[in-house]
Order: structure tokens, then sequence, then C-alpha cells
């Protein structure tokens, strides 16, 4: 019997959600993804310490003023982690911007163009590098200034519809709404313990951004994210994108049948109208939803401590 994994790939481009390299060569992805939680994750196994030693060597070689060192070892060591992952897969890898510029859109811009231009130092080109930006407004308006950069952006921590179209109005290359983060907030907040699977807030938020998006024949892509379980991937078989941890690829390695979910043929016949989205529409639209502005304000504090976590211990390791 065909796996369930092997029937997601016949509909949906499958991408591996890890810093750790062993795990990608065995799942064998189309695309990687990374964030400094899973960056600071993989580095703690000893087989990646020549990364981290090549960019301590690299920042200290480069960096313009001592301050300056601190933030190049961090830019180097996320582009080598995307580097070695480029390595073994046949796509993109996403490499993130620091969460602190969340609320930065010139911090966030300049911080993007240092990460490609890294990336082509090494001899990578920019159409394999996605850069990840949180979804806030200013997330939002540094990837329209990025995408006519021909720099494409994997936007994160969206929780929201208004983000989504947002998003696509920027044309940004992709978006990741985190399905999981989504129904943990609804789990606690209904009291709830689970959630049959095509009822779960989470998959209902990106069927809703999916068929929106297919609606109106919007080129920005649709990458599933934080999924909690396989029933969650199932119920959005014919997404555009899933990133999955290896975890739940290893259990989508079983048996049994997928029925696809999620298509543009579908979305084109279905009664949705577009909605005409400012700043100060989508800031009113976002505001009115309570889960989107809990999570999206959660994500940032949590990938900003993480990254801060890591910088700081890479100082002490090495000394800087």
């Amino acid at each position: 019997m065909t796996s369930i994994l092997e029937q997601l790939r016949s509909m949906t481009t499958i991408v591996v959600d890890t810093g750790d390299i062993h795990s990608i060569e065995a799942f064998k992805p189309t695309d990687a993804t990374t964030n400094p939680s899973l960056i600071a994750q993989a580095s703690k196994n000893g087989a990646y310490k020549v990364l981290i030693d090549e960019a301590v060597q690299y920042a200290k070689n480069n960096a313009k003023d001592p301050g300056h060192i601190r933030e190049l070892v961090m830019d180097k060591l996320f582009v080598n982690f995307g580097a070695a992952i480029l390595k073994i897969i046949p796509g993109r890898v996403s490499t993130e911007v620091d969460a602190r510029l969340s609320f930065d859109t010139e911090g966030s811009i300049s911080k993007a163009r240092s990460l490609i231009k890294l990336y082509e130092s090494m001899g990578i080109p920019r159409e394999r590098v996605l850069i990840k930006l949180a979804s806030t407004w200013e997330g939002i308006q540094a990837a329209a200034v990025l995408e006519k950069e021909s720099i494409h952006c994997n936007m994160t921590l969206l929780f929201s519809l208004a983000q989504a179209i947002a998003c696509a109005e920027a044309r940004a290359t992709l978006i990741s709404p985190f399905v999981g983060r989504i129904l943990d907030w609804y789990k606690k907040h209904e009291g709830k313990d689970s959630y049959a699977p095509a009822e779960d807030p989470g998959v209902r938020s990106v069927t809703q951004i999916y068929n929106y998006y297919k609606k109106f024949e919007y080129k920005t892509q649709v990458m599933g994210a934080s999924f909690r379980n396989t029933d969650e991937i199932i119920e959005l078989a014919g997404c555009d994108l899933l990133t999955i941890s290896p975890k739940l690829l290893k259990e989508l390695e079983a048996g049994g049948n997928v029925e696809r979910k999620l298509s543009p043929g579908n979305a084109s016949s279905l009664a949705i109208e577009k909605i005409p989205l400012d700043e100060k529409k989508f800031r009113w639209m976002f505001n009115e939803n309570a889960m989107a502005v809990d999570k999206l304000a959660e994500g940032i504090r949590n990938f900003a401590k993480d990254a801060a976590a890591l910088e700081k211990q890479i100082i002490q390791d090495y000394q800087l």
C-alpha cells in the first residue's frame, strides 16, 4: 500500500521543518524551513560545531567593529545552516530575519539584504532562498520592497485572514499559517481537548486563506505549518506546500488513503467577497481576532528569546 506521505507528495509540495540536516537527508523533501528555535536546538548537536566555528571566524575577520561581531556571527550561522541544507535538497531553504526586527521595516529590509549577500558570497543564488519575516504590518511592507528586488519572502507567524490578504497584496512569495498554534489557543480558550479534523480551528483558518487566494488568483503560495498531529496535515491535502516536522513525517509513512481536500477548482466556485485592505483596515481586522493578536505577540517573543539565548551561548563559548 502506498504510504500517506507518498500520496501527499502527489498533490502537495512537502517541506521538512527542522534545522537537523540528518533528518532532512532521511526524508528527502523539496524545500526546508528553519527558525531560531530549530537552529538553537540543532546547534547543540556536536556534528554541527564546524558550522558555528566557521561563523565565528568569519565574523572576527569581517566585522566592522567589536559590536558588529555578535550580529554577524548569528547571520553567518543561519546562512551556514541554510547552505548545508541546500546541498541535500533540490529546492529552497527559508532563513529567518531576527524577530527583534518584527516592527522595523527598514531594519528587516537591511537584514534580508545582508542574509542574501552572504548566501550569494557562497555561490548560492537568491532564487534558492526564502527570507522569513514576521507577518506584522511592518514585516509585510518589508516584503513588498524585497520582492521587487527578487528577494523572495516567506511570511511567518501568520494566524489570520487579514495577515494573509496583506501578504498577498504585497506579492510575498509564500505564507506559513501556523495550524497547530491556532489549535492550541482554541483548546485553551474553549476548554476542549480535541476537535474533529475538519473542525480543527487551524485547519479551518488555512482552508479559508487557501480558498481566498485561489478564488482571486493571487500568486502567493500557502504553506501550512506548525502541525500538532497528522490529522491536520491530511485534512489540508492539496495545499500548495506543507512544512512538517521529522516526527510527523515518520508517522505519515504509514499506509492509508488520502483524499484531496483543497484545490483551485473548488475554490473558484465559492461565493467569497474580496476584502479591500489598507493599513487602517488591516490593523482593525487583525485587532478583532483575539487569537491572532495573542499568538503573533507570543511567537515574536519566543523567537526573539530563542535567538537571544543562542547568541548568548555562542558569546560565552567563544568569548566574543
